[in-house]
């Protein structure tokens, strides 16, 4: 509210820009609902996939982005988002089946010869 009693129409800061788009793109969650989603975790659009809800503008283009596999990290960048904003708008497009998230690969215990090898092969390409 304006000190002269009239109803505050700015929803944002200029300086700090819109601060209410992605609250309530999420419906206020922070984490998503489903799915484990590293910054490396792979994301693919699921062929032949049909929304059975209306999609937020993001929702759509990070389905037709995704056709190819990109990083949760590079789908937070090409939205220019938060991140956590990106994984719950993520874990929605899990829930619906439009997505398919590939985890990578994890170490347990000792690394193998044959893992060590291919990572020398990787750092001698470079």
């Amino acid at each position: 509210m304006h000190p002269n009693g009239a109803p505050d129409e700015a929803w944002y800061d200029d300086d700090a820009g819109p601060v209410v788009r992605p609250y309530a793109m999420t419906g206020g969650r922070s984490a998503p609902e489903r799915g484990h989603l590293d910054l490396i975790s792979l994301v693919v659009a699921r062929v032949g996939a049909t929304p059975s809800t209306r999609l937020f503008p993001e929702q759509a283009r990070i389905v037709d982005m995704c056709r190819g596999p990109l990083s949760v990290a590079e789908v937070g960048a090409e939205l220019d988002l938060p991140v956590s904003t990106v994984r719950v708008l993520l874990g929605d497009l899990l829930a619906a089946g439009l997505i398919e998230l590939h985890q990578p690969p994890t170490l347990s215990g000792q690394a193998t010869r044959e893992l060590l090898e291919a990572m020398l092969a990787g750092l001698r390409a470079l």
